[in-house]
């Protein structure tokens, strides 16, 4: 793809950022850029997401200065860096890299893209938080799409390391090199894939396990209490300390792959929702967000629940980060 702008930015230059949609996803990437020392615009067109934004930032804040991780200097800092736009024009002056975290509706997307474009600087990156949307598709009515791409955060996504970077087939190189720098310079770990397809990486894993998970369930195979504790105390813990890969690698392939041979053809493997989820969504048991899914929510106490489950996050983040840290200090000194 050739490039005929006079200039692409590199990360280091993407000091003045913009958030559109400041939801459940969008608040903490917000976070995370200011935290990291950028300047930060945010628009939502809903007034609560708007209003709510600094209080629920700074919530998070406190609750990782509680764990030792960011300090009261930090938390000020970050909270100065972050301004609220009245107007989406607002929110984009000046921005030379923005994320997109609005509702996960291609057409929304798409409508979105072509207008961020006659809003930003020709150079302005443009990036996608879409959870399954290639970005072929969602810039689609672009003109300038070299510089579109999607980094798909994971929730919650100040706590979260890996993002996924998924170009599309018109990203140029050096927009992509530039965000993976920038995400890095941020504290993340950029995951790059090298073929975009739909669902890009984790989410397909994910739904391919959770559409066994959602069976066994509906088949009464175990009570959702148990499937919750047997698999956080089991493969949970695994793919935390090692990853999925690796877990079969110290597992053994002999044993594995006769494992899949064996049980492969009695996994569940069509595409219909198990008759019980469907219930929930009929019922609109949406989950936490609405107080009942699987499990029940008692809004009184939602909010405390969301901090536990933070925190635990938090934790298990550190927890790992100590562990890597210890493994690359071992492998440098062999």
């Amino acid at each position: 793809m050739t490039d005929d702008s006079s200039h692409r930015a590199n990360d280091a230059e993407l000091t003045r950022v913009s958030v559109i949609g400041l939801g459940t996803m969008g608040h903490g990437i917000a976070q995370t850029m200011a935290l990291a020392g950028h300047s930060v615009r945010g628009y939502d067109e809903h007034p609560a997401s708007r209003q709510s934004l600094v209080p629920r930032i700074t919530a998070n804040l406190r609750q990782m200065q509680a764990l030792g991780i960011v300090e009261e200097r930090s938390i000020s800092d970050a909270l100065g860096r972050i301004t609220v736009g009245e107007t989406e024009a607002e929110a984009l002056d000046g921005a030379q890299f923005v994320t997109e975290a609005v509702s996960e509706d291609l057409s929304l997307k798409q409508a979105l893209f072509e207008r961020l474009e006659t809003m930003v600087d020709p150079n302005t990156i443009v990036a996608s938080n879409t959870s399954s949307y290639p970005m072929t598709e969602i810039s689609v009515r672009m003109k300038r799409a070299e510089r579109a791409i999607v980094t798909h955060w994971f929730n919650p996504p100040h706590i979260m390391p890996v993002v996924e970077v998924v170009p599309g087939e018109r990203t140029s190189p050096e927009t992509t090199q530039t965000v993976c720098d920038f995400l890095e310079r941020i504290g993340k770990t950029p995951v790059r894939l090298n073929q975009e397809i739909p669902g890009f990486l984790v989410n397909r894993v994910q739904i391919a396990m959770f559409r066994e998970i959602w069976d066994l369930w509906n088949r009464g195979v175990a009570s959702a209490e148990d499937i919750d504790r047997a698999i956080r105390g089991s493969m949970g813990l695994r793919l935390a300390a090692l990853g999925p890969l690796a877990v079969s690698d110290f597992a053994g392939w002999d044993v594995t792959s006769r494992v899949y041979q064996n049980l492969i053809p009695d996994l569940r493997s069509d595409h219909e929702l198990p008759e019980r989820i469907l219930d929930l969504v009929r019922a609109k048991h949406y989950g936490a967000k609405t107080g009942q899914g699987v499990f029940e929510y008692p809004q009184e106490s939602l909010d405390q629940r969301i901090a536990d489950r933070d925190r635990t996050y938090l934790q298990l983040v550190q927890l790992v980060a100590q562990a890597d840290g210890s493994d690359e200090e071992n492998q440098s000194g062999d």
